[in-house]
């Protein structure tokens, strides 16, 4: 008697498609997601760079020691690579971070304006855990973009939103 679908379901749905994969952080999100299936985790071996395409050059991997102040970068991205120190890059704002996603054991939206290298800059960032035993987090993937403040964006005191994803 009714249709299953119509068009305007159609159109509505695929727009909602486009505009969620517009975000870097929702695209590795989805893969993230995909990867863990019904596991608390998906494995690293599991992230393939192919997968993620250009998107990989905005991908970072932490490997995750003990203590935590020990972790070390297994894989940084050629958008988000450093010089000088991990510090002066955003690659060293989300490794701030890799406390609260292991506590929490969940993944993490960060998004802000900081100054670095005598840039202001809006980013926005996530950090998903990964498990290669499905209970300890033995690595955290990240994703983050950016671009310069613009002329007309008012440069403000930076500031740093979180959210859990």
């Amino acid at each position: 008697m009714f249709p299953e679908t119509d068009g305007i379901s159609n159109i509505i749905s695929d727009t909602i498609k486009v505009v969620f994969q517009r975000r870097l952080v929702d695209r590795v999100l989805r893969l993230w997601k995909e990867m863990a299936h019904q596991a608390p985790f998906p494995r690293r071996d599991q992230i393939d760079p192919s997968m993620l395409g250009v998107d990989w050059m905005n991908c970072l991997v932490i490997a995750v020691l003990s203590p935590v102040r020990l972790s070390t970068f297994a894989y940084v991205g050629e958008n988000l690579a450093f010089t000088r120190c991990p510090n002066e890059s955003l690659a060293g704002v989300l490794l701030s971070h890799l406390p609260q996603v292991l506590s929490e054991r969940r993944c993490l939206m960060i998004e802000g304006i900081i100054r670095l290298r005598d840039l202001d800059i809006l980013y926005r960032s996530a950090l998903y855990p990964l498990s290669d035993d499905g209970s300890a987090i033995d690595h955290v993937l990240g994703a983050a973009n950016y671009r310069p403040l613009r002329d007309n964006e008012a440069s403000i005191a930076p500031f740093v939103r979180t959210n859990w994803l």
